[in-house]
């Protein structure tokens, strides 16, 4: 399909697929009984991963030619993407199964969900740093970076244990910054020089604020 200019087709038609498989899987993980939660969720992210990982063998054409040419997201991070926001997506208003993780134990919280729910996010993050710090100007993506900090500050406030909180933000702290800060501090035509050329001082103020709270992000 790739070689006759199918790609478009086939690559919305997998979107399209995976899609509905997930929230069927989202469907079945919520209507598990309270005591195997973790369990399922923990076997449905395995199943997903090998289920990604076929896809991406099958259509490696297809992950080497068409999408970077369209400008698609890769079949590894579009994997994670959909699991996030399909699967990985708790509202605690209407989603009773949230607050087992903190009924069940500590031990288990951490081993089972948070562990999970770690791993997860700095896949995923990873994924999609690799890909903004090619594409965007420094500036922006240091709002970006910001935005995701919020982003999971405002999960663990509502309905994530608080002891989560330092570990997810410095996930997002290592996978989009501590990586990146010398390429940040030197892009071209937006990094730090262009910064204080122009007096971009809210970027320098956000550069300022991320950088600090990384190892050795002021030295």
């Amino acid at each position: 399909m790739v070689f006759h200019k199918f790609g478009k087709k086939l690559y919305s038609g997998l979107v399209t697929t995976v899609t509905a498989h997930l929230k069927e899987i989202a469907r079945s993980i919520k209507a598990t009984l309270e005591g195997s939660f973790l369990e399922e969720m923990n076997r449905k992210w395995s199943d997903h991963n090998k289920a990604s990982d076929m896809i991406r063998d099958i259509m490696m054409y297809m992950d080497r030619t068409y999408i970077p040419d369209a400008g698609k997201t890769p079949l590894h991070q579009l994997g994670l993407n959909l699991w996030r926001e399909n699967v990985y997506v708790f509202k605690p208003d209407k989603d009773p199964t949230v607050k087992y993780t903190f009924e069940i134990g500590p031990s288990v919280y951490e081993q089972e969900f948070e562990t999970h729910f770690l791993q997860v996010s700095a896949e995923f993050y990873r994924a999609e740093s690799q890909k903004f710090i090619e594409c965007c100007a420094c500036g922006d993506y240091l709002k970006n970076s910001e935005k995701r900090l919020t982003e999971e500050m405002d999960r663990v406030n509502h309905y994530l244990d608080p002891g989560t909180g330092k570990k997810i933000t410095n996930v997002v702290k290592k996978e989009m910054i501590e990586n990146y800060m010398l390429i940040l501090i030197h892009k071209e035509n937006s990094g730090l020089v262009s910064m204080l050329c122009y007096d971009k001082y809210d970027d320098l103020g956000r550069m300022y604020n991320l950088f600090c709270h990384v190892t050795d992000g002021l030295s």
